[in-house]
């Protein structure tokens, strides 16, 4: 884009509301929106914090760093994470940082402290968010994650420390896709035969 303007995806998760909202706004002339040459609407984040009557104060970001283990007995890994952050942040002056810890499966996506960072990013809150190895965030679709971050103005910062990244955890996460496919790959075999079964004369 030649402008800095923001899509109505990304403006309406600036100011948390639903792009039909926003597109609303526009046709009633409430809030009317910029047009690109091709007529395209977008936003300024300017006449949004108007509008709304908020201020740049208002919308303070800050840093999160997120600390994971997949068990209890994996628990005092999540100190060892933290140190390296905190050294890390202090390193870089970064202030203002939320240090959270969660146990939890990084194959499952619906992880509390995890959907709550994953919504904050959406809503442009965090300006940092920072892990000790991007397995920690998730062991799939990390480049989503990534996209996200980069689309709301979120840095991502893997410090690459792979050692803090547990060899056993790994084991469990590979046995369980293990699982998961061959349950599925034996379900799918009995639907063979159930359909055969139904089809044959």
């Amino acid at each position: 884009m030649a402008h800095e303007g923001l899509t109505t995806g990304q403006a309406a998760a600036y100011v948390g509301r639903h792009p039909k909202t926003l597109q609303g706004w526009d046709r009633d002339g409430s809030l009317a929106a910029h047009r690109t040459a091709s007529g395209r609407r977008y936003w300024m984040k300017a006449d949004l914090d108007h509008y709304l009557g908020r201020t740049s104060a208002v919308r303070v970001r800050v840093a999160v760093a997120y600390c994971r283990v997949s068990s209890q007995a994996q628990r005092p890994d999540l100190k060892n994470q933290r140190s390296v952050l905190e050294d890390f942040c202090a390193s870089r002056g970064l202030a203002n940082v939320e240090f959270v810890t969660e146990i939890g499966d990084g194959l499952n996506f619906k992880r509390k402290h995890f959907l709550d960072i994953v919504d904050r990013v959406v809503r442009g809150e965090l300006s940092h968010l920072i892990v000790v190895h991007k397995d920690r965030l998730t062991r799939f679709g990390f480049d989503l994650l990534k996209h996200l971050c980069t689309t709301h103005e979120c840095e991502l910062l893997v410090l690459g420390q792979e050692k803090l990244s547990p060899e056993r955890e790994m084991v469990e996460d590979l046995m369980t896709i293990v699982h998961c496919f061959s349950s599925r790959l034996y379900g799918l075999r009995n639907y063979r035969k159930t359909l055969k079964a139904a089809l044959s004369p």
